[in-house]
């Protein structure tokens, strides 16, 4: 589906049309943070606080936005987060996700808590899947669970460990939402509001397939979307630890990568244990509101692990600029996962390919502006009057 006719020009515009579009209690499950949602600005400001120095009278003609990560050539330095809220934006909506992400040409991450099965994502997304692992609190439920994903064919793991106890997010209270979805009078009140999510939505999903369920839950724990919450004391267990992660790498012979770290020393643990990757995360804002932005997490976690690992940044990017920024102070690739939730809202796969080619042309404009061909280019050299956390930069160069 082409996605030229949407009228969408940035992720904001995207933003704003998934808010008209989606129940209010759905739309800031998706768009608003824990308790004062200082972290979720603070990772905005960061990135906007750097400025970028252009340069002129540079070709340019034949610059590329490519990129490489674990072995795999994609179209720019960016993946979709894991997002367990995709279902509920669109109907298919992770189907959706998967299949802009492959005709991108980027990685799309699908979730323990989606709404589809990961078999049928891996399909969708023509095998560029990775996948985001809660670790069960079984231990055999949960080598069953790595054993099913490394059966599909999928070759890049990550496991989320920042969310050993549930986030305290007000507004979802407040809106009467929650996750397992409860039908609360005020929840019931906003989706009537929105009939046309209704009809767009819900009623497909009950048509064709019934209750949301979280299609990935092994049998033992199959639960609808609606069910008693429990889930979080089998997949967000607070004494998990580092053993649970050696356990996990004896047992998964592709690339693993942790999901949720910001701080230096657990990179080096993560480093030191075997891991191929990590991703500096501070959930989007959604979990530790006092968080760093993940972005000033980069430079310490560059210096403390050289080229041992790949760093991965999520939380914050909305522009092609912030690509640039997040590599040019050590990272290797940027994710995010609202932006094409927005995009699901708006228009479905299209909007989701939307959000996407935003990111890339904004990257490939931004690149040029800066007299850079190729993101081995991109390097503290492009910052103006960097923070004092950032890389230092030789004057001469």
């Amino acid at each position: 589906m082409a996605s030229g006719n949407l009228d969408a020009y940035n992720i904001e515009d995207l933003r704003q049309m998934a808010k008209k579009r989606l129940p209010r209690g759905v739309f800031e499950y998706v768009d608003r943070g824990a308790e004062d949602e200082i972290a979720l600005r603070h990772n905005r400001e960061v990135y906007q606080s750097l400025k970028l120095r252009n340069r002129v009278m540079v070709d340019v003609s034949k610059r590329s936005t490519a990129t490489e990560i674990f072995g795999q050539k994609y179209a720019m330095p960016y993946g979709i987060s894991p997002t367990a809220s995709a279902g509920l934006m669109s109907e298919g909506g992770e189907v959706g996700l998967a299949q802009a992400a492959a005709r991108m040409g980027v990685p799309c991450t699908a979730a323990t808590n989606s709404l589809t099965p990961v078999e049928a994502l891996y399909d969708a997304g023509e095998g560029n899947i990775w996948f985001q692992l809660y670790m069960w609190k079984d231990l055999a439920l949960r080598a069953a669970f790595v054993e099913r994903i490394k059966a599909i064919g999928i070759e890049t793991l990550l496991v989320t460990v920042d969310g050993s106890v549930g986030a305290n997010r007000e507004h979802d209270r407040k809106n009467g939402f929650s996750m397992p979805l409860r039908y609360t009078l005020k929840l019931v009140a906003q989706v009537l509001a929105k009939p046309g999510w209704c009809l767009r939505v819900l009623a497909p999903q009950y048509l064709k397939r019934g209750v949301f369920r979280k299609a990935n839950y092994p049998p033992e724990l199959a639960s609808k979307l609606t069910d008693k919450y429990i889930d979080h004391e089998h997949t967000k267990s607070d004494s998990q630890n580092w053993d649970d992660i050696k356990r996990i790498r004896d047992m998964w012979p592709g690339n693993l990568v942790l999901k949720g770290l910001q701080s230096w020393e657990d990179a080096v643990i993560a480093a030191d244990v075997g891991l191929q990757g990590v991703v500096l995360s501070n959930h989007g804002g959604r979990y530790l509101d006092a968080a760093p932005a993940p972005l000033q997490i980069v430079p310490e976690v560059r210096a403390a692990v050289g080229d041992r690992l790949k760093i991965i940044i999520d939380s914050g990017a909305r522009r092609g600029s912030d690509i640039v920024k997040a590599l040019a102070l050590g990272a290797d690739m940027v994710m995010s996962g609202r932006p094409t939730l927005f995009g699901a809202a708006a228009a479905g796969e299209a909007g989701s390919y939307r959000a996407l080619e935003i990111f890339q042309t904004e990257m490939d404009r931004v690149m040029a502006q800066l007299g850079l061909n190729s993101v081995d280019e991109i390097s503290p050299h492009v910052f103006w009057n960097p923070p004092d956390w950032a890389p230092v930069v030789n004057k001469t160069n």
